[in-house]
């Protein structure tokens, strides 16, 4: 006869294995999956020429790069303006310059920077290479690098908040959760200033950077909290895989992206925000679109995530696991 214990213990042995089959699948299309189908898919370019014979070239020029690329015919000051703007990763000035920016998304200026040169090169010229707000290779890696250490910073001092008030068998309080996400603002920011100094000391560090590093942060440390309150441990499945998108999503241009991953995961990821608004901030352009849109979204994170955290009532801790082994239960005999 079997033993009846050894049932159950087989069944959850399964159950670990598709369960670790079905991370690993989640994983490889969150992660590996956006950066194996990378492609061009109408990266937008501009090609500028003066009035007169160079016109006609640059509309000829612009009718080639199939689906790969969206040309822009302007003039020079026009195509200057649109790469200050960010809505296109690089400019070809005819007859054989061509300008990126170090404010720009790296992966999408690379992109551009060749099919430009090559564009150049077709004409017969020997293409010139201008960039405008010149970036270090710390200046490149510093925007996602800061985001992603903000994130996983926050996380590691909310989960900690969480375990320390399940060991005490109680929910930590409004006041220490609060406390946690601005002490977390404040330590996280100072660690991610330290870094950028000790990268490239170079780099700025004024009232600008200083501050939206720390809304990033605050930002980041209020919605893991009200996350962690909300859900309690199972929030982890959800924080822990965005750190990984990080670098397969944030860190490219939407126009590499396969569609689907464009639209599912870039379109919204917290990382795009933070990282392309600290880009320009790094390299001098502070009226830049993506600062003022990073503002706005990292402040409605921060008033959604304080919502969560601080909203009066019942801890959803102490509904979800009363049952913890940590807990004390009063027992009375009669």
């Amino acid at each position: 006869m079997s033993t009846p214990s050894r049932r159950p213990a087989g069944a959850l042995a399964l159950l670990a294995a598709v369960a670790g089959a079905l991370v690993a699948v989640v994983l490889g299309f969150l992660t590996f999956g956006a950066q194996a189908t990378v492609a061009p898919d109408g990266l937008p370019v501009a090609v500028t020429a003066a009035p007169g014979p160079l016109e006609a070239a640059a509309n000829r020029i612009a009718t080639h790069g199939g689906g790969q690329l969206s040309w822009r015919v302007t003039s020079p000051e026009e195509g200057r303006k649109l790469l200050e703007d960010k809505e296109v990763y690089g400019v070809l000035e005819l007859p054989s310059t061509v300008v990126v920016s170090g404010a720009v998304n790296p992966s999408g200026t690379q992109i551009a920077q060749q099919a430009l040169t090559g564009a150049a090169q077709a004409l017969g010229g020997t293409p010139k290479l201008e960039t405008l707000h010149a970036a270090s290779a710390a200046a490149r890696v510093a925007p996602l690098g800061l985001s992603a250490l903000a994130w996983v910073g926050c996380l590691a001092a909310g989960a900690v908040l969480l375990l320390a008030g399940r060991r005490m068998g109680r929910d930590a309080g409004v006041g220490a959760r609060f406390t946690q996400i601005v002490a977390a603002g404040v330590l996280v920011t100072g660690v991610l200033a330290g870094f950028l100094k000790l990268w490239d000391s170079s780099l700025p560090l004024g009232w600008d950077v200083l501050g939206f590093l720390f809304l990033t942060a605050t930002g980041f440390a209020a919605l893991q909290t009200g996350l962690l309150r909300l859900l309690g441990v199972r929030a982890m499945a959800i924080l822990g895989p965005l750190y990984l998108v990080a670098p397969a999503v944030a860190g490219q241009v939407p126009e590499l992206l396969n569609p689907a991953y464009r639209a599912v995961l870039w379109s919204w990821t917290p990382f795009r925000f933070s990282a392309e608004g600290l880009r320009s901030l790094l390299q001098g352009v502070p009226g830049a679109p993506d600062v003022t849109t990073g503002i706005w979204v990292l402040t409605g994170l921060l008033a959604a995530g304080l919502v969560l955290a601080l909203w009066p009532g019942r801890s959803t801790l102490q509904q979800a696991e009363p049952d913890a082994p940590d807990r004390v239960v009063q027992v009375g005999v009669h």
